[in-house]
This record gives C-alpha cells, sequence and structure tokens, in this order.
C-alpha cells in the first residue's frame, strides 16, 4: 500500500509476526483538514493495533497459520475471529494508503474511468457516499474494478474484504464509528463530505489494472 507494503506481506511469507504498516504521514500531525491527531492515534494505534495484536496470537498458536501470508490467511476460509482480525488488518492498511494531508489531485486516467462509468467524478462521489450512508452498522464502502476492468461501489459488512468475492480494491472508507466518531460523533454524512478532501488519487489509480 505505501513505501513498506511489500515488506508487510513478506513478514507473513517468512512466518514472522505481522506488524502495523508505517504511515506515510506523522500520527501527531493528523490527516488535516479532516481527522486530527487524537482520532488518527486512537483509531491507527488503538483500534487498528488491537487486529494486529490478536492476529499475531492467533498465527503464534498455530505454525501453519504464521508461515501463511496476510491474503492467503484471508482467503483461507478460517474461523470467523481469525478472518475478522487478518481482515481488518489489511482494510485498514488500504485505508491509510487512501488517504494523504490535503488530498491529492486525481491522474487523467481516473478521472477518464470514473466519467465513463459513472457519468462523471462528481456523480461518482454521489453514489459512493450514498452506498457509504446506506451501508448498515460497521463495514467498508470499496470503489473496485472488476475481472473485465469495469468499476463498481462496494459495500462489504463488518471485516469483509473484496477480493474474497473476486474484486480488486481501489480505494476504500472505513464506515465503522471507531473512524471518525472523536471528530465527527455520530455524523457518518459530515465524514463522508470530508472524505473527498484527503483522498490520495495516486494511490487508487495505482491500483488500476
Amino acid at each position: 500500500f505505501f513505501s513498506n507494503r511489500r515488506s508487510m506481506f513478506r513478514l507473513g511469507r517468512r512466518a514472522l509476526v505481522h506488524s502495523l504498516p508505517q504511515l506515510p504521514y506523522p500520527v501527531e500531525a493528523g490527516i488535516p483538514p479532516v481527522i486530527s491527531p487524537k482520532q488518527l492515534d486512537l483509531h491507527y494505534n488503538k483500534h487498528h493495533n488491537a487486529y494486529v495484536v490478536k492476529l499475531n496470537g492467533f498465527c503464534e498458536a498455530d505454525a501453519k497459520l504464521k508461515a501463511m501470508s496476510l491474503m492467503d490467511i484471508i482467503k483461507s476460509k478460517p474461523s470467523p475471529a481469525i478472518f475478522n482480525n487478518a481482515a481488518q488488518h489489511y482494510n485498514h492498511s488500504f485505508y491509510w494508503s487512501c488517504l494523504t494531508p490535503n488530498g491529492k489531485a486525481m491522474p487523467a486516467s481516473l478521472e477518464g474511468k470514473l466519467t465513463e462509468t459513472f457519468g462523471s467524478v462528481a456523480e461518482f462521489q454521489k453514489k459512493f457516499a450514498e452506498s457509504a450512508m446506506g451501508n448498515f452498522g460497521s463495514g467498508w464502502t470499496w470503489l473496485c474494478q472488476t475481472a473485465d476492468g469495469k468499476l463498481e461501489i462496494v459495500n462489504t459488512g463488518n471485516a469483509g474484504v473484496p477480493v474474497t468475492e473476486g474484486y480488486t480494491p481501489l480505494l476504500t472508507c472505513d464506515v465503522w464509528e471507531h473512524a471518525y466518531y472523536v471528530d465527527f460523533l455520530n455524523r457518518r454524512d459530515s465524514y463522508l463530505e470530508k472524505f473527498w478532501t484527503i483522498v490520495n488519487w495516486d494511490f487508487v489509480a495505482s491500483n488500476m489494472k
């Protein structure tokens, strides 16, 4: 996802413990102008880290599991507890890469694909936000690419990961309340409205096939 994306997955293949990925921005600065330092610290160092700690506990108790990469664990249809913690580690790592302070301009290739699929970038953002608002309870809203190259907006509940359904994730928005409650309380709509100002469109475009 970011500078140490490969090393994060390599750790799994080499049967070493999983670890929090290093963020491409300092926690103490937050992700301006949307996510405060306190929100980022709680989300990254507390919530995300808890999934990593629990996943490592499962791996230490199972040599076969310990030898598997993170993605292999997710795709192996493990027990719900193992899947939830592995998938949430993946989901959060992907989410952090989708964000950058003050956002980035959208590459023309991605803008063209979004316009071709949804009619305009603004229409895509509207439909994405509507999907995210309709994602009941806790979960994730994704922009994905299908095997035949089409773009789709996909909701997953709880720890769901689109890769298990054959999708290639391009962008995700965490709609678990712990992603925004410090800064927006229970106002998911306000969080989603501001979300676009911190999207790393370079990363999103880099995921397209």
